[in-house]
């Protein structure tokens, strides 16, 4: 994300928040409180990398508010990393918190890297620098980093070995996200486009659209996409269209998932094996029953809000749709799940992973899917209802839902 555009993401969370906590009678002095995170700490991660040479990378963590519990967040390795991001990012998470009424506020982690440019060596040696750097402000009960962009399970395993070796004994709860056989959760690699699929169903049944044949179109084909177009793919949904960051792939007809999931690479590309693509604002003009933006930010704009033929809008990805898209696509009767509520698996099951790792107990795929199933469905009426009873668009209303808990434990406190 640029500057320009982080700003720009930053100011429109600021305003919804202050519109969520007016609506619920909240004052000025409750909004500066919640408006920017706590703590933010920037870093210099020195780093050796293969020629010899040693290069210096930045990184921040942001902790949002932990009124409620220690601050939760992934950490996310990308090139357009920046200070106001991470600090949105992090606001964002307290909300998702908030929705699955989870023990946490929000935290975020990012550094300006580009990890496809990097070896294998130079990834662990900058994990390592990272965590090291940090190591004061996270912990078990203070703040639990996660994966995010271009992060994964064997960075999560890198983190975790690194915060062992600092604090010297084992860990497991500092880090979700972790492989199984450090004590990661069953169905946390898939959490998020399981958790899309819940909140697609939900969605289809305020609109009265069986699932079967439903028309998907999916903007982003990375962990969380990938899972989600073969999740619908199973529930008998016909998947139309996908995008990496370089173009899109269309067949009114139905893709054929297993085939394209065989052929991507590891950062979701697959356009580059068709001759014949569409761009990405093409594909998000398409007719279609549902339309997922699991990519980046501000793709739904005033430009095209109006161009959107989909009846309903999930979007997995954070931020993809401006605060005055949003006004038009309500106004135009489109069902948009706004990406606090649709997106927030991954950190539900995050929580699940934590918990297992302090009771050193661990649960079935089955088992999470219930729980997880449950969190979100109960998420989704009640964010739907205060949609419908206080005449609200969803995004306000996940807001409202999502900021509630945080705002009445920092009054609690004595903080307000």
């Amino acid at each position: 994300m640029s500057t320009n555009d982080a700003m720009d993401v930053l100011n429109s969370t600021q305003h919804t928040i202050r519109e969520a906590l007016i609506k619920m009678g909240f004052g000025e002095e409750m909004y500066e409180l919640l408006k920017e995170p706590l703590r933010v700490l920037t870093v210099r991660i020195p780093v050796r990398m293969d020629n010899g040479k040693t290069q210096m990378f930045t990184g921040y963590r942001a902790q949002h508010n932990d009124a409620v519990g220690p601050t939760k967040g992934g950490v996310r390795f990308h090139p357009d990393v920046t200070e106001d991001e991470v600090k949105a990012l992090s606001i964002w998470m307290s909300l998702k918190c908030g929705i699955a009424d989870l023990p946490y506020g929000g935290g975020k982690g990012g550094v300006i890297c580009d990890p496809r440019k990097m070896s294998f060596g130079e990834l662990e040696r900058l994990s390592r620098g990272y965590v090291r750097a940090i190591s004061q402000l996270v912990g078990p009960t203070k703040d639990i980093p996660a994966p995010d962009v271009m992060t994964n399970s064997q960075i999560m395993a890198w983190m975790f070995d690194e915060y062992s070796r600092i604090r010297e004994f084992d860990s497991p709860a500092f880090i979700t996200g972790k492989p199984i056989v450090l004590g990661g959760s069953q169905g946390r690699e898939t959490a998020t486009a399981y958790g899309v699929t819940i909140m697609i169903h939900e969605a289809l049944r305020r609109k009265n659209i069986p699932v079967e044949g439903a028309r998907v179109v999916i903007q982003g084909f990375g962990n969380a996409g990938g899972y989600l177009a073969r999740f619908m793919k199973e529930k008998g949904a016909k998947v139309i269209a996908i995008s990496d960051a370089y173009g899109a792939i269309y067949n009114e007809n139905g893709l054929d998932v297993e085939d394209l999931l065989d052929r991507r690479d590891s950062f979701g590309t697959i356009t580059k094996y068709f001759p014949q693509t569409i761009s990405n604002n093409e594909m998000l003009e398409l007719p279609c029953d549902i339309l997922v933006p699991a990519a980046i930010e501000n793709q739904i704009t005033m430009a095209n809000a109006d161009k959107i033929q989909a009846k309903i809008i999930v979007e997995a990805a954070n931020g993809p749709t401006t605060p005055e898209a949003t006004k038009i696509l309500t106004e135009r009767g489109i069902l948009l799940v706004p990406d606090v509520l649709a997106n927030s698996g991954g950190v539900i099951v995050s929580y699940f992973e934590w918990v297992q790792n302090n009771q050193g107990y661990y649960w079935s795929e089955a088992e999470v899917h219930q729980k997880l199933e449950a969190i979100l469905i109960g998420a989704f009426e009640k964010i739907y209802d205060t949609h419908l009873k206080r005449d609200v668009n969803m995004r306000l209303a996940a807001y409202m839902t999502g900021v509630r808990k945080m705002a009445e434990a920092a009054r609690l406190r004595g903080w307000i």
